[in-house]
């Protein structure tokens, strides 16, 4: 049974003037090589004048939408190698090159270089130990500069007076699109009616409470009796079913509206 292979070539505007690669001689080259090897060739994906250090952002290779393609073919190609000329046609970074090596690894593919008969991505180099430690440092910072972004926004928010996010509080609802918090009326009437019964049975303890809103018939969201961890909740935020919203030492009048 033949070996399933895909091929992958690239020129970039001043590779091909020096080394004299065109696309079509790659092509050639590849295909001489994968009927000589008895290997079933399923398709040669191309990136024209473009660049093979390049690399963006997010750690993806710009604009290459030939080796894209093949990176995401990989799914369904269940390919045992990518044929190339030479491994510069794939990258000329030690970034770029981790990156693509990561993304053959996952499925288990590896590299077979026309003109490097034992290259594999499989043997281990010491650069490229040091590369992927500098990769995943640099996952981390981004991952810490994401949440530092956020919290900004969100602190910039609070001092609005607007929702910050996080979760919901029991008696308010978030509408996809909007900004501001909701009342939920049917939830606005058990946080009342919690908060009459703590003013008039003052030395009631949190059990007690949960216990009366129970018998009263009502419930939490899920459908739920109340505990005293939820009573405690809600009475805990006061401050916001008073129309003031705190986050963090923040404090000021909110955009939503009070429910008691």
């Amino acid at each position: 049974m033949e070996e399933k292979v895909v091929g992958y070539v690239r020129v970039s505007t001043e590779g091909q003037v020096r080394d004299g690669y065109s696309l079509a001689y790659q092509v050639e080259e590849i295909e001489r090589y994968c009927m000589e090897n008895n290997l079933q060739l399923l398709q040669i994906y191309k990136d024209r004048g473009l660049s093979g250090a390049t690399v963006d952002e997010d750690g993806l290779t710009v604009e290459r939408e030939g080796l894209q393609e093949l990176l995401s073919d990989m799914v369904y190609h269940q390919v045992s190698h990518v044929i190339v000329l030479n491994t510069s046609r794939l990258w000329r970074s030690d970034m770029a090159k981790v990156l693509i090596q990561r993304e053959l690894k996952k499925h288990e593919v590896d590299i077979k270089a026309i003109e490097q008969p034992i290259y594999s991505i499989y043997t281990h180099e010491p650069n490229d130990f040091l590369v992927n430690g500098m990769l995943e440092l640099l996952d981390q910072y981004q991952r810490l500069e994401i949440a530092l972004k956020l919290s900004r926004g969100r602190k910039k928010k609070a001092e609005q007076g607007g929702y910050a996010g996080g979760g919901v509080l029991f008696g308010y609802k978030a509408v996809r699109g909007q900004k501001v918090l909701e009342v939920d009326t049917e939830k606005a009437v058990v946080v009342r009616r919690l908060f009459e019964l703590r003013h008039f049975f003052q030395h009631w303890s949190l059990t007690q409470l949960a216990e009366r809103l129970n018998i009263e018939g009502y419930c939490t969201e899920k459908g739920k009796q109340f505990t005293k961890v939820q009573v405690k909740r809600m009475l805990d935020r006061e401050s916001f079913y008073r129309g003031i919203y705190a986050y963090g030492q923040i404090q000021t009048k909110g955009k939503h509206f009070a429910i008691i």
